[in-house]
């Protein structure tokens, strides 16, 4: 049978189906297409494409995935009723290579307060829906819905049941998230003991994680003899979600000493994926998420910098590369320490002295005081304002800033200080800031472009302080400038300002020269 190697796992991924069922979840036929044709290029064994008895969209887009053609085997979910697998049936039957994927509850808690079956009807049940699908397709799941809290000598009747019918791949899932690894290792190899169903016959997991263990019980589960795993990216799915794709994927890699297995997945492609199914879900992954998460391959502590700088083994189990990340981040906090300081003081182009470097670093401490995580551009601020400009004066600074509002263009008239005596002019805008920034353009020899723009409350104090930052760019060179006031205008015009000034410091550093203004641009 193909990929019934038993040294291979075939991912079953659900993201589409079960991924979708998460609050807040809803993707149209367009999204979905999308992110199958990426789980084509991932290589996922098996793509669950949905419910197609469930409504007419489903149908649909479970129908649109079929007739892609991709290389994945394309699955649809149904109930074990006649017209559920029917339905199943034409949505999927487009697809090159197509599953019916059948299930019903075996618990006694599901059978009697949900089904209102008697575990004899549930047994007629599977044989029946099986034996029709298998009628249907050559490929035919069956999964025993809440398997982990059903009695084990019924699970494994309704199993033979299934396999006598025709099923090729027996699921066992852990529906509600109740189980802990050991007991599920030991629960999965008695059924597949008890079963014994034939060998083309794979045994399949599908675990949730409302004890946050779906991982490591899906692996105990591969332990036992499960052969298949169901699985969503970021781990996608109703109450907690399931187990996450990426994760069994890589721990399957990175422990294959302990596995000897393999998913067959492309895992460079599993951060774009996860980017892919985060940014057409709107659900948003955790920085700490493992794998695919923002802080992934980020260091902040200063030994751990010091030892990934030195070997990346000493804290990282994978490379960034290998999951498709761009690459280790050494995120500059109150942890780190010297060496991660002066690698990110070189990147950034700047050759200071031993001393220059000491009381940077000092100073760098003193901001991580007040400020969890330093981005470039702070540093960068931080060496023009408090090592490089302890040489040299402010180019410019505020005297003066007055903006009249009301029906029409807001005006703007600034002043300000050069060092050799003032200079002002006035400008019209888009609102108060627009005409100062205009005005202040206008009164320099520099047209800096504004890349970012941020102003906020230091306090939720009607009387707080307006703190402002920019990002200004001029010549090929980046610096941002910072205001505070409690007037948010004047805060503004401080901020810009301040970027200015730092602008040249920088721009003189580096040796190169800033943009200057075209003429008569804001005449």
């Amino acid at each position: 049978m193909d990929m019934s190697a038993k040294d291979r796992i075939r991912i079953f991924d659900t993201t589409l189906r079960d991924g979708e069922q998460a609050a807040g979840g809803n993707l149209n036929v367009a999204e979905k297409l999308q992110i199958a044709r990426q789980l084509g290029k991932l290589g996922v064994d098996v793509i669950e494409a949905g419910f197609p008895a469930a409504s007419p969209g489903d149908f649909a887009c479970v129908d649109a995935i079929a007739r892609e053609g991709l290389d994945s085997i394309i699955a649809g979910l149904s109930r074990t009723r006649e017209e559920d697998i029917r339905a199943c049936h034409a949505a999927v039957k487009a697809a090159p290579r197509h599953r019916i994927h059948t299930f019903i509850a075996t618990s006694p808690i599901h059978m009697q307060h949900k089904l209102n079956m008697t575990p004899d009807e549930v047994l007629r049940e599977i044989r029946f829906a099986v034996s029709l699908a298998r009628e249907l397709a050559e490929d035919v799941e069956f999964s025993a819905e809440d398997a982990s809290r059903s009695e084990l000598p019924f699970l494994i009747q309704a199993f033979r049941t299934a396999a006598e019918a025709g099923a090729t791949t027996l699921n066992i899932p852990d529906t509600v998230g109740y189980a802990t690894p050991e007991e599920f290792q030991e629960f999965c190899r008695s059924i597949i003991e008890g079963t014994a169903a034939p060998d083309n016959v794979v045994y399949s997991v599908h675990c949730h994680n409302d004890l946050g263990l779906a991982v490591a019980n899906s692996l105990a589960a591969v332990h036992a003899g499960a052969r298949q795993v169901e699985c969503t990216v970021n781990g996608l799915g109703e109450r907690a979600g399931n187990a996450s794709l990426e994760e069994i994927v890589m721990a399957l890699k990175t422990r294959s000493d302990r596995y000897g297995l393999a998913s067959g997945l492309d895992t460079t492609k599993l951060h774009p994926t996860s980017a892919l199914v985060s940014r057409l879900s709107g659900i948003h992954v955790p920085p700490n998420k493992a794998i695919v998460g923002a802080n992934a391959f980020a260091h902040q502590a200063g030994i751990h910098q010091h030892g990934v700088m030195a070997n990346p083994l000493t804290y990282e189990i994978m490379k960034p590369e290998d999951v498709g990340a761009s690459g280790t981040e050494l995120v500059l906090g109150k942890h780190s320490g010297r060496h991660a300081f002066r690698s990110r003081i070189e990147e950034l182009g700047y050759v200071l002295t031993p001393d220059q470097s000491e009381r940077a670093f000092a100073l760098f401490k003193k901001l991580c005081d007040n400020k969890k995580n330093v981005s470039d551009e702070d540093l960068a601020a931080l060496i023009a304002d408090e090592i490089l400009l302890t040489s040299i004066e402010n180019l410019y600074d505020l005297k003066h800033c007055s903006v009249k509002t009301g029906e029409g263009p807001a005006l703007a008239v600034i002043t300000l200080g050069n060092g050799q005596g003032d200079i002002s002019d006035a400008a019209t805008g888009n609102g108060p800031i627009d005409a100062a920034y205009r005005a202040i353009r206008r009164a320099i020899d520099l047209e800096p472009e504004l890349l970012s723009f941020n102003i906020k409350a230091t306090s939720d104090r009607s009387d707080s302080l307006g703190e402002t930052t920019v990002i200004l760019r001029s010549g090929g060179v980046t610096a941002p400038g910072r205001g505070v006031s409690t007037d948010v205008i004047e805060s503004a015009v401080k901020a810009f300002v301040n970027g200015v000034n730092r602008l040249h410091v920088l721009a003189s550093a580096k040796g190169v020269e800033l943009g200057k203004k075209s003429e008569n641009h804001y005449e």
